[in-house]
């Protein structure tokens, strides 16, 4: 399997990259790796991408992309790239199925995942009562209490969308105030099945065959205490989806690509956007946007290599010079 544009992750950012390359005729293919639509599928409701006067369902936003691209030909596959090799062109990845797809630009937007607590009990009760994400799993909590661990966006989004459900929503936060946009402040302050617990942070997740309490250490006294709830649901930051290339790019010292602020990496012909480049503003606009940008620098790169082969089929054989590809 070849395609000239191999798009790898089908969040935002890889889907508006499929859309722009399907739209310069490259017939992208787009690897949907394990989270199709990305980390914006598992979101209850888009308030802040422009259009939407009303707001959209993160799963209906990506599958609307995605649809929008396979209209002008972009292609799909669900699979996993377990491998990647930049030592021939085109490049070489190998599928989590040993089937082998070969591209001439590679666009990577892998995204990131959630990043774990880290305590005892957490592993163990994962998918039993532990979850990171509320809009796959708040249907099963209903009537319960659960805990929410963060103070930013995506926990009080999430923390919010589980109040449908729940009776009782506890956020426990590490600091004394919260880092979310203060419209999602107002609504969660005004919410009566929200409570705050300041200062603190999870140290035990506890249970046996499913989640029965956490003990909660408070920061400032070191003081512990024991709370009785059904689910706990961590949104503490995220961790890049980078380890396939870390010794293929260039990582940031919290394992981001480094690109070159045009989405280009330091192997020409290679391209990222998303999550898994930007830990600043991390938001489904901004991810498009460089999924735009990586489609056109690599429909730029394209034509380049066109031109120089024309140019070199071209010329008398004593004046063909191997060009630096892809020279930034």
């Amino acid at each position: 399997m070849h395609s000239q544009v191999v798009i790898i992750g089908s969040g935002p950012a890889g889907l508006t990259a499929a859309l722009y390359a399907a739209r310069a005729s490259l017939e992208p293919l787009v690897v949907r790796g394990l989270q199709p639509g990305g980390l914006i599928a598992t979101t209850s409701e888009v308030e802040n991408y422009p259009g939407f006067v009303d707001g959209i369902g993160g799963y209906e936003l990506a599958e609307n992309i995605e649809k929008q691209a396979a209209r002008f030909g972009a292609q799909y596959k669900d699979a996993l790239i377990t491998k990647v090799d930049v030592s021939q062109r085109p490049f070489v990845l190998t599928t989590d199925t040993d089937e082998t797809i070969t591209a001439d630009t590679l666009i990577i937007s892998t995204g990131a995942s959630p990043r774990h607590l880290g305590v005892p009990g957490e592993e163990q009760l994962a998918n039993r009562g532990v979850s990171y994400c509320a809009t796959c799993d708040g249907f099963f909590f209903r009537g319960k209490k659960v805990v929410v661990v963060g103070g930013g966006n995506s926990a009080l989004d999430e923390g919010l969308f589980l109040t449908r459900y729940v009776d009782e929503m506890i956020v426990i936060h590490r600091r004394d105030s919260l880092r979310a946009d203060p419209v999602l402040q107002e609504r969660a302050f005004a919410n009566p099945k929200v409570r705050f617990i300041w200062d603190s942070t999870v140290a035990e997740i506890t249970g046996d065959e499913k989640v029965s309490g956490v003990v909660v250490k408070n920061l400032k006294t070191g003081e512990t205490q024991d709370l009785a709830v059904d689910g706990v649901f961590p949104y503490i930051g995220h961790i890049p989806n980078s380890g396939l290339f870390k010794d293929i790019l260039d990582l940031d010292e919290n394992g981001y690509i480094v690109t070159d602020g045009r989405t280009r990496t330091k192997v020409p012909g290679i391209f990222a956007a998303g999550d898994v480049v930007d830990h600043i503003y991390r938001q489904a606009i901004t991810a498009a946007g460089e999924g735009c940008q990586a489609a056109m620098e690599a429909t730029w790169f394209l034509a380049e290599q066109e031109h120089l082969a024309k140019k070199q089929a071209a010329a008398p054989a004593e004046e063909v010079v191997s060009p630096a590809l892809g020279q930034w």
